[in-house]
């Protein structure tokens, strides 16, 4: 059983009530709590050694990772971000130092947000070092994006480039949280979710959602640099765009809007964030799966990104 089939037979047996607008199964909980005109927006994630970083990773940057991981969630859903709890697990012979940097990396990336650490918890975790963080933020009634408003006949579009993010940027990336507001105030979005996954993985978390199906192009994949050199460096037998599509931690934000906004949406991104790419990447078609066109023609995607619990996906 791989995470997303344990999550699903959980989700089964959830309690909810009537202040549960959207629960388990996007990117933050949405929550109804009178605040006027706005959700509450409710998120926690976690990172753990061994797993979503080295031992000797610095500490500084552990710390901004945590942090990031949840602002990116905030950020797929068009929200803002108010203020975070940390919950700390270390071994018992634990750095303080270490711990101290850690905090250093957290706090100027909230300060950079105006996000309050307004406290958390610590205990003991003879296996390693885990940080948890809860997070809280608001978002506009109206401007509130779920995954499952997908349509057919939407242009599906993605913010930078994909693939290769072991080679740094899964530790440092910064969640696009201003673009996430601006997307959701301007234009039409039907459904976002950031990439933290892989793009193959994330977007049919979208199409299941939406009930909907979706045909990418190959050539307009954005491939990082990163994923081209360690496909050269490392003499893989996968290509670059089995990377783009699923190595995962890229935290991107993945959208969809109308056809008929595709081309002012692009022209309105490049004047208001000049120096991030965005990408038209593909279409939402009827029906279910996810296809890829390229030179050869039209083709099912077999690939998915990163799962917890599961083996490594096979080759495309």
């Amino acid at each position: 059983m791989n995470e997303f089939e344990l999550i699903e037979r959980l989700k089964k047996q959830l309690p909810t009530n009537e202040a549960v607008k959207v629960g388990a199964g996007d990117d933050c909980a949405v929550l109804e709590l009178g605040i006027p005109d706005r959700y509450l927006l409710f998120k926690t994630d976690a990172v753990v050694e061994g797993v979503h970083f080295l031992p000797e990773t610095d500490p500084e940057r552990v710390g901004h990772k945590a942090l990031a991981r949840c602002l990116s969630d905030i950020a797929a859903m068009g929200g803002d971000a108010t203020a975070a709890l940390v919950t700390l697990a270390l071994p018992l012979n634990f750095d303080v130092d270490w711990v101290e940097k850690l905090y250093v990396g957290m706090s100027r990336l909230a300060q950079q947000h105006n996000v309050s650490i307004a406290g958390g918890e610590t205990t003991t975790n003879p296996a390693g070092k885990l940080i948890s963080i809860a997070l809280i933020g608001t978002v506009p009634k109206k401007a509130c994006i779920e995954r499952s408003g997908a349509r057919a006949g939407d242009a599906i579009f993605v913010t930078g480039e994909l693939g290769g993010s072991m080679r740094g940027k899964h530790i440092e990336f910064q969640p696009r949280l201003k673009q996430g507001r601006w997307l959701a105030g301007k234009f039409s979005v039907h459904a976002m979710i950031d990439l933290s996954d892989g793009l193959a993985g994330d977007l049919r978390h979208v199409l299941r959602a939406s009930n909907v199906g979706a045909e990418l192009l190959s050539d307009a994949i954005p491939i990082s640099k990163a994923a081209r050199l360690q496909a050269r460096e490392e003499s893989s037998s996968k290509p670059p765009l089995f990377a783009a599509l699923t190595d995962g931690e890229d935290f991107e934000l993945l959208f969809t809007v109308p056809a008929r906004e595709a081309v002012p949406l692009l022209d309105a991104w490049k004047k208001e964030f000049p120096n991030l790419r965005l990408t038209c990447i593909g279409k939402i078609v009827r029906g279910s799966g996810l296809k890829l066109r390229d030179k050869q023609g039209v083709k099912e995607l077999n690939v998915a990104g990163y799962t917890h619990f599961d083996k490594p996906s096979g080759s495309s």
